[in-house]
């Protein structure tokens, strides 16, 4: 079932949420800060490196990148999955204006999709949780909204470290935010991939408890 994935098709670009594809299906999204490896991990994930663009100028994605998925059966039902490569967020030489743009939009998005099934959010295992990415748990918990974590770049820390840092994000999970699962992840060193995969699919085919209603 995960090979679905491997079908990713570029589809558009966005500069607002009615820009995106028809409101129907299935979609997850991907947020992450800015150099936290997002495009890498959607690239390892679809195996297609130049699915999203990769760039060593952080913050490049500054638009909401829609991939088409190949269509499939899920529970008997017919959808047409995507995937949501949300802008990274976090950047400083990002202007002001976008910035502000783009959280208004990213916060829209999260609020009123009502294909959204899930979230994929991408964290530099190195680094403590960032304000952006505390407050996108926040809003997963809040709204019953499914999210995975991909604690990137597991390849630069032992494999003890890394160990170690995954069971803190899970006991913050388990306090905060029930609806969240993580794991350790590197599109360099291939660690994580399949399971990743498999979470994404997850995601795909588990409609959400509750769904947000159009207000936009």
């Amino acid at each position: 079932m995960s090979r679905l994935l491997q079908g990713a098709q570029f589809v558009l670009a966005a500069h607002r949420i009615s820009q995106l594809p028809a409101d129907q299906g299935a979609e997850v999204a991907f947020a992450g800060r800015s150099n936290a490896g997002k495009s890498s991990a959607l690239n390892a994930l679809t195996n297609h490196k130049g699915l999203a663009r990769t760039s060593k100028t952080p913050g490049r994605t500054q638009q909401m990148v829609a991939f088409s998925l190949p269509p499939t059966q899920i529970d008997g039902v017919s959808l047409e999955p995507r995937l949501i490569d949300l802008p990274g967020y976090g950047y400083a030489k990002v202007p002001l204006e976008m910035r502000e743009h783009w959280k208004l939009e990213i916060d829209a998005y999260l609020h009123q999709r009502r294909s959204l099934r899930g979230l994929v959010l991408i964290v530099d295992i190195r680094h403590p949780l960032k304000e952006f990415d505390r407050m996108m748990l926040e809003f997963c918990f809040a709204t019953q909204l499914p999210c995975h974590v991909l604690l990137t770049k597991a390849d630069k820390l032992s494999r003890n470290q890394a160990m170690q840092a995954l069971a803190a994000l899970r006991k913050q999970f388990a306090d905060n935010s029930p609806h969240a699962t993580a794991q350790i992840f590197s599109s360099s060193a291939n660690t994580g991939v399949d399971e990743a995969r498999e979470a994404v699919m997850t995601l795909l085919r588990t409609p959400r408890e509750t769904a947000p209603a159009h207000d936009r």
